[in-house]
């Protein structure tokens, strides 16, 4: 995700907004169908015949593909002209919407939603090369700005819409909707966007790191995922488990010969970027798969609908914006690690909470109140996080620092909800008992893995105080 410098950059003239808007639509489908399923998933799960064990592949396929491919995603953009990257990946999308939409298998489903993925990885990195090469000055800050608020808003919005189309509707149109505004936003783009040149220098694609690290991934999310039903020490985990960290030792030694590696070696020795990743991947896995859990929880057990349940999850989102706004208020004063820190207690709290809801329990009283915590808490690390990661980046590695933590928080996503479903173990999504005990099982360890994260804050992660343009640290 790299933004190389572009004539653009140079003339000092006000670009139209019109740009920015027309990529924020696109990139803001993308986030959202990260969120927009989970409401859905119970209702996919009855009409196409997916067992509850593997509903989470509805989710995880999409997430692990987009985060997977997202780095090369970013050399494509650079290589290539930005503007024809972008309509490819858009294309891809919106058709692999339609198809997902229209899908009568479960197989069908997952192999469109790998399809979105894909599309996805070459939409995003290619957007925002775009908006960081044509816009400049304080337009390319305000721009950069309304990127990032792009990512909560969709979250947010996701779950709601999720359940407004399931119900009203049904759940294909989740998918569906996509297709109108996939297809206007791609004749925008030929009238709105400016044709860019690619970088001034061509660049080898890292194709062999990204086919290995991607296969790594799927394998070790398939081995976590038959773990439930084949056992954690089984030949099968065990072997399955092995390739997995096989393909991913390839990549690893790929890398460190390739010419154009995904992600330069010297990256991996940065620290506050790695350690932050970390955190940050493990972050996501518990807020995704929060999601995941409570949609079955709250349709399955307490028998929501699914428009209340895209609601219950709307003070959640508001509880992470809130406490954002103080997190970043705060940092220059406590440093970015206290504030992590004490994020993943209250995270781990909430999801102690969320375990020891009752079989039957009540929103207001057994569910709220954890879905806050664990939104207060988030709302304090991800700044902190996202501030500590690019507190020693030079300016010239920026775009492939974010790229980084884009990709950990993909792929966090498609871990934690393969890890937490694996837990839960609910082999009958509509079955209340085997939900009921998974919920418990699946909230344990998401708590269990926010206090692993914070042991990991205080010995790993440096704390930054942002003050002005200095970089307080504090080993």
């Amino acid at each position: 995700m790299h933004a190389p410098a572009h004539a653009h950059q140079h003339d000092g003239t006000r670009r139209p907004w019109a740009a920015l808007i027309l990529l924020s639509v696109a990139q803001f489908m993308v986030v959202l169908d990260i969120t927009v399923v989970n409401v859905a998933l119970p209702s996919i799960g009855r009409d196409l015949g997916i067992a509850g064990a593997d509903l989470q592949w509805v989710v995880t396929i999409y997430v692990l593909l987009t985060g997977g491919l997202l780095l090369l995603g970013g050399q494509i953009a650079d290589v290539l002209a930005r503007r024809a990257v972008f309509l490819t990946g858009l294309s891809l999308f919106t058709a692999a919407s339609l198809l997902s939409g229209l899908a009568e298998s479960g197989g069908m489903l997952i192999a469109s939603r790998a399809a979105q993925g894909i599309g996805a990885a070459l939409l995003t990195p290619a957007a925002l090369s775009i908006v960081t090469s044509y816009y400049t000055g304080a337009q390319r800050a305000k721009a950069l700005g309304a990127w990032s608020a792009i990512a909560s808003a969709g979250a947010a919005v996701g779950a709601v819409l999720g359940g407004v189309l399931t119900t009203w509707l049904s759940w294909e149109w989740i998918f569906l909707v996509n297709v109108p505004i996939g297809l206007t936003a791609g004749v925008l783009t030929l009238r709105v966007l400016p044709a860019m040149s690619s970088a001034a220098v061509a660049r080898a694609l890292d194709l062999p790191g990204a086919l290995l690290v991607v296969s790594g991934l799927v394998v070790l999310v398939y081995a976590i995922d038959g773990a439930a039903d084949h056992g954690w020490g089984s030949a099968r985990t065990l072997l399955l488990g092995g390739l997995a960290l096989a393909l991913l030792a390839a990549f690893a030694r790929v890398e460190a010969r390739s010419r154009q590696p995904l992600v330069p070696p010297a990256i991996w020795r940065v620290r506050s970027l790695i350690g932050s990743a970390a955190v940050l991947l493990g972050v996501t896995g518990i807020l995704v798969g929060t999601f995941f859990l409570n949609s079955l929880y709250l349709q399955g057990v307490i028998g929501a609908s699914a428009l209340e349940t895209g609601l219950g999850f709307l003070p959640l989102a508001v509880a992470i914006g809130m406490s954002a706004h103080f997190a970043s208020a705060a940092m220059p004063r406590t440093g970015s690690r206290v504030l992590v820190a004490v994020g993943l207690a209250l995270t781990a709290a909430g999801a102690l909470g969320l375990a020891a809801a009752p079989d039957r329990a009540g929103y207001a009283v057994d569910i709220l109140p954890g879905l806050l915590a664990i939104g207060f808490g988030l709302g304090l690390v991800f700044p902190g996080v996202s501030v500590t990661a690019l507190s020693r980046i030079e300016h010239h590695q920026a775009g492939l620092a974010a790229g980084v933590l884009s990709t950990a928080h993909e792929i966090g996503a498609a871990l934690g909800v393969a890890v937490l479903a694996a837990v839960a173990a609910i082999g009958d999504a509509t079955s209340a008992i085997d939900i009921a005990a998974g919920y418990e099982d699946g909230f344990i360890a998401a708590a269990g893995i926010a206090l692993a994260l914070a042991a990991v804050t205080i010995t790993a992660v440096p704390s930054v105080k942002p003050e002005g343009t200095a970089r307080a640290m504090a080993q």
